[in-house]
């Protein structure tokens, strides 16, 4: 039998008024777009940045919608149940939750924030709780992993009812756990709006997402992030970072602080690269809370913060020293300064750096593994600010000693304006540089100028798997063409 619910439990805990039909009316699913009605759901009309979804209430009701959820005056059919709530967005976050009878309560819940290093973390943290036979899911910028199932993610934080669905499948499947990385605009967009989080994790904080449909400003960017440590019973916070001060302000949870700055709950000491033949990683000792010999086969001191926010996590659930520290030996996250390995002679590192701070921030730390060349292959996305251009191409020009100027998603503008836009960029600083538009050529460029002692990073696109151009996703998975063109090179 199909499963209903009354626009009473429903709505349950949701500031509302029955301006038309009945609250025993049944409700057969919560739906958010007209595509998905089949039949007496409650269509919630959510107004977004470029459509207000009250134009398509007689769409919704035409498909079978039962009842409609709005916050502003409209006229529906009789029959169907209009009811009036205070926030759209709060209003679905809170209905899918009761749809799905607050999926959240059964599981540990882990929120993890910030600039960068989330999905690093979110992985780390993962493969963690697993390894400690936790049974443990993951919402987060690459895929959602349910059990065995893996579902390609279109959003760090997918929208409110995919949260709380995705959650039902877990505890159904019998996980313990989930750890999701939180984006500022899913906190913006109330995306996990009553999720009360056993964990939330804050790894540093700086200029993106501002402009267009995200953030006016840097200070909206920073509070949206905040709002995640008023709604978790515990913050493990990134002490090292400058606006740590103003993270914790104001906030509800318990602190709990790592770093390497002296009094840390969880002190970073000791830090060492780690620079072999065919590895190249980190390794550190942690002080405080802890007693522990770190090391992790992920170059990049990035990678120790990463690293150390996991530990942090570990630690506060208990987690065995010996099981925290044989997953970060062993972990490797797809994207994120991931090794491809292809010849003794060279390290080739594919990452998902896109913007000119994760790019900076890449290249800085890779110098100070001494490559004989540090070479940088990237392009641009189309339909996106010109200034992540200019910044990226001057960025690589004065950090790498060679820049491989190539394509990424055009989108809908053309590759050849998109890479012109980059040598803007590339002009300010001293580095040689190409250009090879098409990608994979790109590639075969780089692996067949390849010097002993190289380290060449193929930035830009990490997980992706595509190439988008005008509208269409072709398939593209920088991974596989660096082994085959190595392979057709003879490397």
């Amino acid at each position: 039998m199909a499963k209903t619910m009354t626009v009473q439990k429903l709505a349950e805990g949701i500031p509302h008024r029955i301006l038309q039909g009945s609250a025993d009316a049944p409700i057969t699913g919560v739906v958010y777009d007209t595509r998905a009605i089949r039949g007496g759901e409650a269509f919630v009309c959510i107004v977004g940045t470029k459509r207000d979804a009250h134009e398509f209430i007689p769409q919704a009701v035409e498909a079978g919608a039962s009842a409609v959820v709005v916050t502003k005056e409209v006229t529906a059919p009789e029959g169907v149940t209009v009811i009036r709530v205070e926030d759209d967005r709060k209003a679905l976050a809170a209905m899918a939750a009761n749809w799905f009878g607050h999926p959240s309560e059964s599981l540990t819940t882990i929120g993890i924030t910030g600039t960068k290093g989330k999905t690093t973390t979110a992985y780390m943290i993962y493969h963690m709780l697993n390894g400690a036979g936790i049974s443990c899911g993951l919402i987060g910028t690459v895929e959602n992993i349910i059990g065995t199932e893996h579902i390609p993610a279109s959003h760090s934080t997918p929208e409110s009812y995919v949260v709380q669905e995705y959650m039902a499948k877990m505890r159904d499947a019998g996980c313990k756990a989930v750890v999701m990385e939180v984006s500022s605009q899913g906190l913006k967009m109330d995306r996990v709006f009553g999720i009360n989080y056993d964990y939330g994790l804050f790894t540093n904080l700086g200029h993106d997402h501002i402009g267009g449909d995200e953030h006016p400003d840097f200070e909206d960017y920073k509070n949206c992030k905040k709002k995640l440590f008023s709604q978790c019973r515990k913050g493990i916070f990134n002490a090292d970072d400058e606006h740590f001060p103003q993270m914790k302000e104001g906030c509800t949870c318990e602190v709990v602080t790592f770093g390497s700055a002296a009094g840390c709950d969880y002190e970073m000491t000791e830090q060492t690269l780690l620079n072999e033949p065919g590895r190249k990683g980190v390794a550190y000792r942690v002080r405080g809370k802890a007693d522990l010999a770190v090391e992790v086969d992920i170059p990049g001191r990035f990678n120790m913060f990463n690293s150390l926010a996991a530990v942090a996590l570990g630690c506060e659930m208990g987690i065995a020293k010996e099981t925290i520290l044989s997953v970060l030996k062993s972990v490797h996250v797809r994207g994120r300064v991931e090794s491809v390995p292809v010849s003794d002679r060279f390290t080739v590192l594919l990452d998902y750096a896109h913007n000119g701070m994760s790019l900076q921030s890449l290249l800085t730390t890779l110098r100070e593994y001494q490559p004989k060349r540090l070479v940088c292959m990237f392009g641009c996305g189309g339909n996106r600010a010109k200034d992540r251009r200019y910044d990226m191409g001057e960025i690589s020009s004065k950090m790498a000693d060679l820049t491989i100027v190539t394509s990424d998603n055009p989108r809908f503008e053309e590759p050849d304006a998109i890479i012109a836009d980059i040598l803007v960029g590339v002009a300010k600083g001293p580095g040689a540089y190409v250009t090879v538009p098409d990608r994979r050529e790109a590639i075969a460029y780089a692996l067949s100028h390849a010097e002993d002692g190289d380290c060449i990073v193929i930035a830009g696109k990490g997980h992706e798997d595509y190439q988008e151009i005008k509208g269409v996703k072709y398939p593209m998975d920088d991974r596989k063409m660096i082994l085959e063109e190595a392979e057709r090179l003879g490397i």
